[in-house]
């Protein structure tokens, strides 16, 4: 067997090769134990705990900065399971694609805290009254948007299961536009 050459490489500088490179053609390629050795490097222990402390956050704060820009651009490796897949996206870009009551639940749940504290029978009547047609019109416009992806879902994704995206798109339509996360890739009266 030959040995490598130390510090050639295919032009035939003296400078060494890195060790994540390949071996250059007409050499023999190293042994696994030989590149981990190279690649490996010693680790060096701080000079007290609170540098390692510090260290420490410091690495957990940027993979934790780099975990959530993935998830805000919809990344498929930083998604939580629930929003994996070609039918939730289309899901998202469904609900995103257009402009629903939905998105206002909270401003009118806010606006129904306000006309429960006003004292006076009448006031409790109307709020009552808001909140039943409020549930029904957010139950049914999910549903319709619900039943609108499973639709395009059959017809795009013949293979995937649809199984739970009615209640994921008829909850991502009831959050606002802004908190919605990954956030929305289409914009609104985009075709789908």
């Amino acid at each position: 067997m030959q040995a490598a050459p130390d510090s050639a490489d295919s032009n035939g500088s003296d400078r060494p090769a890195r060790s994540s490179q390949t071996a250059p053609k007409g050499a023999p390629t190293p042994k696994r134990s030989d590149a981990q050795a190279n690649r490996r490097q010693p680790y060096q222990a701080p000079a007290d705990r609170k540098t390692a402390a510090r260290q420490s956050r410091q690495r957990d704060a940027a993979d934790r900065a780099r975990k959530s820009g993935a998830l805000q651009r919809g990344e498929q490796w930083a998604l939580p399971a629930k929003d994996r897949g070609p039918v939730r996206a289309l899901a998202r870009d469904v609900v995103d694609a257009r402009r629903g009551i939905g998105e206002y639940y909270m401003f009118i749940v806010i606006l129904l805290v306000v006309l429960l504290v006003v004292p006076g029978k009448e006031t409790k009547l109307i709020a009552d009254a808001v909140v039943v047609v409020l549930l029904l019109v957010v139950i049914g416009e999910g549903w319709l948007v619900g039943r609108k992806v499973r639709q395009l879902a059959a017809e795009r994704f013949p293979n995937e299961s649809t199984r739970g995206v009615v209640m994921y798109a008829a909850m991502r339509g009831i959050q606002l536009r802004r908190m919605r996360i990954p956030k929305p890739r289409v914009d609104r009266g985009d075709k789908v």
